[in-house]
């Protein structure tokens, strides 16, 4: 339950604290952080803010399509950059710190974009939340200064979907995502065929009416991840069978459910 006075006191604390920047570059991913960062931010500074999607086959299509609806529905101006991240050599290497090293990699390129633009600072929608999970990403924001004034004003996620809500946002209650990356097992070979079976695989799944979903992909074997109030949908054994063929049409041999449902960082 969220404590309201609290979280108006937290969200004056954040108006402060992005005031204070004058003018910002607000990494943008559509999702209930950066949406809720990126509509304080505009409201406080104004058209001294621009927010930056990066695209690559590390993000879905329909992520980079919200984004760009959501942008403009706050009145934002929205870049949005191409990344090859298959030039990384160590992102490749595809180990522990492989977000680490996207990050790193993110950041040059932003970097060079706030210089261009001059504006003073680059922000990101971290949260107080975001301690409890592996993040190795995190460390390369610190190291290269970035900012996280969601992370600064000591506000939770629950607080920012509430804080959302008040302020009409759509994204108050969207579920979370993450690079579509993060669905293979670290040390197994990134391509993008894989990346590909995946997205189209989750694509399909949202396409049937689930909310929360994660293909993993195991070799032959893709494990389905839903949320555990949507597991019951499986017990419709048509749904079952072409789910199936569906995943298996796309490249996997095996389909499996995950009965421990979607939990965050499972591939950790």
């Amino acid at each position: 339950m969220v404590d309201k006075k609290i979280a108006y006191e937290k969200l004056g604390r954040l108006k402060e604290i992005i005031k204070g920047y004058e003018s910002v570059l607000v990494a943008f991913s559509g999702g209930v952080d950066s949406t809720f960062l990126l509509k304080v931010s505009f409201d406080v500074l104004g058209d001294k803010v621009i927010a930056v999607f990066s695209s690559s086959v590390l993000s879905p299509q329909r992520e980079k399509e919200d984004a760009e609806k959501i942008a403009k529905d706050i009145g934002a101006k929205l870049i949005v950059i191409e990344r090859d991240v298959f030039s990384n050599g160590d992102f490749m290497k595809n180990d522990r710190l492989r977000c680490y090293y996207c990050k790193k990699d993110l950041v040059k390129r932003l970097k060079v974009l706030k210089e261009e633009l001059n504006l003073n600072e680059i922000v990101e929608g971290s949260n107080i939340d975001d301690l409890q999970d592996f993040r190795p990403g995190r460390k390369a924001l610190e190291e290269e200064g970035i900012k996280s004034p969601l992370f600064e004003a000591g506000l939770t996620k629950e607080e920012i979907r509430y804080l959302s809500k008040e302020f009409g946002l759509s994204t108050y209650q969207k579920h979370s995502s993450a690079c579509l990356v993060t669905r293979i097992p670290y040390g197994d070979e990134i391509t993008l065929e894989k990346l590909q079976m995946i997205e189209k695989a989750e694509d399909y799944l949202v396409q049937k009416g689930f909310s929360q979903v994660r293909v993993r992909h195991h070799g032959a074997v893709a494990r389905i991840e839903v949320a555990k109030e949507e597991l019951s949908k499986f017990f419709d054994t048509k749904l079952l069978d072409e789910v199936s063929n569906v995943l298996k049409a796309l490249g996997f041999k095996y389909v499996t459910l995950d009965l421990s449902g979607y939990r965050t960082g499972s591939m950790n």
